[in-house]
């Protein structure tokens, strides 16, 4: 049976974290939580999506403005920025969240700016999604490569993609497990998909933003953030902080309909699909039959953004620590900056 509540797996794995000591230099996420996706084996859609033949768990929440500038402190200690993981829109557009402070010493020159914390980093590109996936196959600890693991990179930051590892721990979904999480109805393998990631047929409402881009909604309800409804910052619309604006698909993931697009891992290629539209998104960019569109594999905007899969432990194993920690902080579906 899948996990539907992302609390509930929390407190079911908060145990699993306390099992070993962790090195100093470790990452720890703030907000990477896992749900898991269960009925294996299940029905395509209509649209041919949606059919995945294993488990398999992905984050509850986008990544985070705080969880990157954590993963880029640990691999670009000097502000070097060679692989290209930091975009200068993120401190120059009113809606990045990230600084750069050149000052700052070694190991700290990346500084979230005040209130984007618990918003979904953007300004990424599938190379900077499958460099986090390789850092954290990789332990995540500082000076952990970013080049190998689930993706083999060799210092690329444009062009064709690549095919993930047989090997992979973490990878960026691909279109059918995103699909699946955020349309299947759950339950069993001919369940059906809905058309909209909250559980319904209809189109969300256009969710709002509190003066510090926490979505009024809460992580309730057929909302979600597009249609530039939720304006905070001085934009009109915004990202807002995860698990705020509207309720979860059926195996408790939010923000698949709005907030920032979602890259989907795909065949190698120079183009790489985005889901789930945005904060700028409107109804055909957001519905379970038309919500996908193709850029170029290193463009990188302020509606682009990412969430990770990984496999489900076998019975009676762990998953490492780093995957775990942050789950033995009760994590409530309302996040603030």
């Amino acid at each position: 049976k899948s996990m539907k509540n992302p609390i509930a797996l929390a407190a079911s794995l908060a145990s699993f974290a306390l099992i070993s000591s962790a090195s100093a230099s470790t990452v720890f996420w703030t907000d990477v939580s896992w749900a898991t996706v269960g009925d294996a084996g299940n029905a395509p859609d209509t649209t041919g999506f949606g059919a995945v033949v294993n488990e398999f768990r992905i984050m509850n929440f986008e990544f985070t403005n705080r969880d990157y500038a954590a993963f880029l402190n640990a691999v670009d200690q000097t502000g070097s920025n060679t692989l290209k993981l930091y975009n200068a829109s993120m401190t120059s557009d009113g809606r990045g969240g990230i600084n750069y402070v050149a000052g700052n010493p070694n190991g700290s020159k990346y500084v979230v700016k005040p209130n984007f914390g618990a918003k979904p980093v953007n300004f990424i590109d599938w190379f900077d999604a499958a460099r986090v996936a390789n850092f954290m196959h990789n332990g995540a600890s500082v000076g952990a490569s970013t080049e190998v693991g689930a993706y083999t990179l060799g210092g690329a930051t444009s062009g064709s993609t690549v095919a993930r590892n047989d090997d992979a721990l973490f990878w960026i979904p691909t279109q059918d497990e995103w699909y699946k999480t955020a349309y299947y109805k759950g339950g069993g393998t001919n369940a059906g998909y809905w058309e909209y990631a909250t559980q319904s047929e209809t189109a969300p409402a256009t969710g709002a933003a509190t003066a510090t881009g926490d979505g009024t909604a809460g992580g309730v309800g057929n909302v979600a953030n597009f249609k530039n409804g939720s304006d905070w910052n001085s934009m009109d619309g915004n990202v807002t902080s995860i698990g705020t604006n509207g309720g979860p698909s059926a195996y408790g993931v939010f923000d698949m309909n709005g907030n920032v697009r979602e890259v989907i891992e795909g065949s190698p290629s120079t183009s790489v699909t985005y889901r789930g539209g945005a904060f700028t998104a409107f109804n055909n960019g957001v519905a379970a039959t038309t919500g996908s569109s193709s850029v170029n594999s290193n463009f990188a905007s302020n509606i682009n953004g990412f969430r990770l899969a990984t496999n489900v432990p076998e019975p009676g194993s762990t998953l490492p620590i780093l995957t775990l920690f942050g789950l033995a902080l009760s994590k409530s579906r309302r996040r603030r900056a």
